[in-house]
């Protein structure tokens, strides 16, 4: 199949086109807009690098829109996969030497790090934004720097908590706390009562790791900076969070300073930990394995406890694709991100994605995996709910260096192994994280 096919990219009013092609090129009658007509090079192909996924559905259905794609275009496409952490690394040095992938999936506000390295997309984010209800405020920030949009955000993966309620029952609670006072009461009691305790990353999990720190601070009322992004970690409102985090450090599954993001999905299916903080793929994978039925059926999810800030302060991963500015088919590289985004694609991938990936586009919503299952409730509104990992100051190459160096993850677990005390501990925190917020 040519690439050079005109009438299948170019869109004009009354052009019929079956449905395969129909999410490459938009409805016909598209407002003015709505309309974004690009032509890829000739000979292009392209190299795509993403995360491993947790969720199979996931990686199957964005494979065969891959296939559709290069089916429909004649473009070749070729899949790399990279484990969480290797992503932030291996996309820096792509950024930086010049040379690698096309497109590459990165995390939170990586592409804040090297966006002079990066492709300006902001035609297609406000194509894709206006014909699909605008993105929502959160993902967006990750993904523009100086106004320009450096990429566009894919999902943000929910996080929440994930608990047996049987085990829970047990303990002594009808109902999963709701704030941080009973929510350490909880873990308290699994481990008095000689239950399946709780388990929490305090590791280099790039996403279990920073969800669960951010979380602890947040809660708590505190903050890296402010907002002219004075660093203002060393704070009373710290010193409380990580008092409370090594309260609950006691209560929990030796090792968790270790953990990745692997760890506690592997904890939790084999019965070692009753209560973790995760993505859905955790029950995912326990509704697939018959032999792990019981478990899946005993799995209950709900937000993160309220703390003494009285809101809804959850981190959740934000990944976005990035096209770098050495690729030699700029073209090629937005017409498939295009591609991809369209709703014949993003409906379905989300959809397969069995409510691991939320949408970060507002039309998508509306999406019935929402619905499928009552699990699934706490991670709808993730690209809605979530606060970016630079509050209270704006995003940029200081809160990604920040964030890259796990300023805040390490804190926490520091002071709950015994390293630092926690005054030392949020000391330690504000020299590192002012290494990058220069004055």
């Amino acid at each position: 199949m040519s690439i050079n096919r005109r009438d299948l990219i170019r869109t004009t009013a009354g052009l019929a086109v079956g449905a395969a092609s129909a999410g490459l090129i938009g409805a016909s009658a598209a407002r003015a807009e709505d309309s974004f007509d690009i032509q890829p090079e000739k000979g292009a192909s392209l190299r795509v690098t993403r995360w491993s996924p947790f969720v199979s559905g996931d990686e199957k259905q964005w494979l065969a829109n891959t296939q559709q794609f290069t089916k429909d275009t004649g473009i070749e496409v070729r899949i790399d996969k990279e484990s969480w952490e290797d992503i932030r690394p291996k996309a820096a040095v792509a950024a930086n030497v010049g040379s690698g992938p096309d497109i590459m999936w990165v995390w939170f506000d990586d592409p804040q790090q090297y966006p002079d390295k990066l492709l300006d997309v902001t035609d297609l984010a406000n194509y894709l934004g206006n014909k699909y209800g605008g993105w929502y405020d959160g993902p967006k920030a990750y993904a523009t720097n100086d106004g320009k949009f450096v990429g566009l955000p894919i999902a943000t993966i929910g996080n929440a908590i994930v608990y047996r309620k049987s085990i829970v029952e047990k303990a002594g609670f009808s109902e999963f706390p709701k704030d941080t006072d009973g929510f350490l009461k909880l873990c308290q009691a699994l481990k008095s009562k000689g239950l399946t305790p709780a388990g929490f990353t305090h590791g280099h999990g790039v996403g279990d790791g920073n969800n669960y720190a951010h979380w602890l601070l947040w809660s708590h009322g505190g903050a890296m900076v402010d907002e002219k992004s004075n660093v203002t970690i060393d704070s009373p409102e710290s010193i409380e969070a990580i008092k409370y985090a090594a309260e609950l450090y006691k209560t929990f599954i030796p090792g968790t300073e270790s953990w990745l993001d692997v760890n506690n999905n592997r904890a939790f299916l084999a019965g070692k930990v009753s209560v973790i903080a995760n993505g859905v793929s955790v029950y995912y994978s326990a509704a697939s394995d018959p032999k792990l039925k019981a478990i899946a059926d005993d799995i209950g999810t709900t937000n993160l406890p309220v703390g003494k800030s009285g809101k809804d302060v959850e981190l959740h991963q934000v990944t976005s694709a990035v096209i770098f500015k050495y690729t030699k088919y700029p073209n090629a590289a937005k017409l498939y991100l295009k591609y991809m985004f369209e709703k014949p694609q993003m409906s379905k991938w989300i959809e397969s994605s069995s409510a691991y990936c939320c949408q970060t586009l507002k039309a998508y919503a509306d999406n019935p995996i929402w619905t499928a299952n009552p699990v699934f409730a706490p991670y709808a509104k993730a690209s809605e709910t979530l606060r970016t990992n630079g509050y209270a100051g704006p995003l940029g190459p200081a809160s990604a260096g920040v964030m890259a160096d796990y300023v805040l993850v390490d804190m926490f677990a520091e002071a709950v192994t015994g390293q630092q005390s926690p005054k030392q501990a949020a000391a330690r925190a504000a020299e590192r994280a002012k290494r990058y917020y220069k004055s």
